[in-house]
């Protein structure tokens, strides 16, 4: 089956090495708390505030070992009072696991987006 998986992480700045960080640290947490593999990942929609422009996330997948996987980078739309500095990421994975055991991870203070299902 094909899941999509939902994340987002709040960065501490708008510097080539907060971006990598943060975008690294969500793209772990997704995957070790779906046990999957980049194998397993068919494609990955990175998103970033409009504030954030000083690198694309998608470089830390890269960095990853997500050298085959199809990688895109968008930025947000720029929403008045939405949270500043967030990467996201939709990440289309083959998996045999049932929509509800799918693990959505929101991280730092893009918890707040999402408080319904960040763990």
């Amino acid at each position: 089956m094909v899941r999509a998986i939902r994340g987002a992480i709040q960065v501490d700045g708008d510097d080539r090495n907060s971006i990598i960080a943060g975008t690294t640290e969500l793209v772990t947490a997704v995957m070790e708390r779906n046990r999957l593999t980049t194998d397993d990942v068919i494609s990955v929609i990175f998103t970033a505030t409009p504030d954030l422009t000083a690198e694309f996330p998608a470089l830390a997948a890269r960095k990853l070992g997500f050298h085959d996987v199809p990688l895109l980078c968008a930025s947000e739309i720029a929403v008045p009072g939405a949270l500043p500095r967030v990467v996201r990421l939709m990440a289309h994975v083959e998996t045999d696991r049932p929509r509800q055991d799918i693990q959505h991870v929101y991280l730092r203070g893009a918890v707040a987006l999402r408080v319904d299902i960040a763990q």
